[in-house]
């Protein structure tokens, strides 16, 4: 009798490893959308012969000085139409506009080594980019983790940019975990969104996805193509969505071309930035920080960009969450625009 309990219970644990493995070995498919047509897709051939996929927007007439680039989110978040479209109204004003795809992500090229998704690249991608197209100085706008790489690049250019953006920034890298306990003044009214990325994570995380995580971390290798890599990550962020808005009821589906491992190992070398805060501290140019009501990003994190930029603007947007753009489009155009045209008029 104990000898064929023992039995089963080794007949159990071998089908239970199996499963284990098969779960972990066995590429998954996940339904995603299709990638979206865009009829203004370009490219540049960077000098280390990596290829980034841009959108290029012309005023039709009296373009300004200095072009507008505009930095997504993520790491591992891609361009989309609808930045575009957001940021489209901008050229009736005069600006011209450049939304790229950083590497990794969207229509950009994916690298073979994926320890060289640093942040260290994601800023000299930037200084070459500005190289290319020619321009004496630049407007950066910088959503989420566009925003965090804005700090990176100022740290050594600040003489490359005329005015900055920050929408709903990241925390200035290396991230002080003390200032997320730091709450927020009860005159802002600002607000914690209605669903966290932790749920969201919960949600859509499965064992190979687990799996494919930490064997990039840990020994820097794709144990899934990026072709699944991506689309788990696409996938992955239908689930997070709703962290990004105050209206959870709104429907808003993933985009096409999410980068995985961009995204992790972007993150990892968080670890190896340098504390260069004094430096930001002397950055002189016009700054204008928006935040939305229910931002996930913790108070603290925001209110260090207002501590550490002293010519600096801040604005709360009403009833939007982390993507502003989302639910207060014309209030986040019209803001942007009036900081834009505020310092041309100075």
């Amino acid at each position: 009798m104990i000898k064929k309990v023992f039995q089963l219970l080794l007949i159990f644990l071998l089908f239970g490893c199996l499963f284990i493995l098969s779960s972990i070995l066995i590429p998954k498919d996940y339904n995603i959308p299709k990638p979206e047509t865009r009829e203004l897709i370009e490219y540049w051939n960077l000098k280390d012969s990596s290829r980034i996929a841009y959108t290029h927007l012309l005023p039709d007439s009296n373009t300004k000085p200095y072009p507008i680039i505009y930095l997504h989110g993520g790491p591992g978040g891609p361009i989309s139409n609808h930045h575009i479209k957001s940021l489209q109204q901008l050229t009736n004003w005069g600006y011209e506009i450049y939304l790229y795809d950083q590497i990794g992500n969207g229509y950009s090229d994916r690298l073979d080594d994926i320890s060289t998704y640093t942040t260290d690249r994601h800023v000299k991608d930037l200084e070459e980019i500005i190289t290319l197209i020619g321009a004496s100085k630049v407007i950066l706008i910088g959503h989420s983790w566009g925003g965090m790489l804005i700090n990176l690049f100022l740290e050594k250019n600040v003489s490359k940019v005329s005015q900055v953006i920050f929408s709903s920034p990241g925390p200035i890298l290396p991230i002080n975990p003390k200032l997320a306990n730091i709450p927020p003044p009860d005159s802002l009214n600002i607000q914690s969104p209605h669903f966290t990325n932790q749920k969201g994570n919960h949600q859509a995380s499965n064992l190979r996805s687990i799996a494919m995580r930490k064997c990039a971390l840990w020994w820097g290798i794709k144990l899934a193509s990026d072709k699944e890599a991506d689309a788990f990550a696409t996938y992955l962020n239908g689930f997070l969505n709703p962290s990004t808005v105050m209206d959870t009821s709104l429907h808003i589906p993933p985009v096409f071309g999410a980068g995985f491992y961009s995204q992790v190992m972007t993150v990892k070398s968080f670890r190896n930035v340098p504390d260069h805060r004094h430096i930001l501290t002397q950055v002189k140019i016009p700054v204008l920080i928006l935040k939305g009501q229910y931002d996930n990003q913790k108070w603290g994190f925001t209110n260090e960009y207002a501590q550490l930029y002293s010519n600096h603007q801040f604005i709360v947007i009403p009833e939007a969450g982390h993507s502003i753009f989302r639910e207060q489009p014309e209030l986040y155009t019209q803001h942007i625009l009036n900081f834009l045209e505020q310092q041309t008029k100075n």
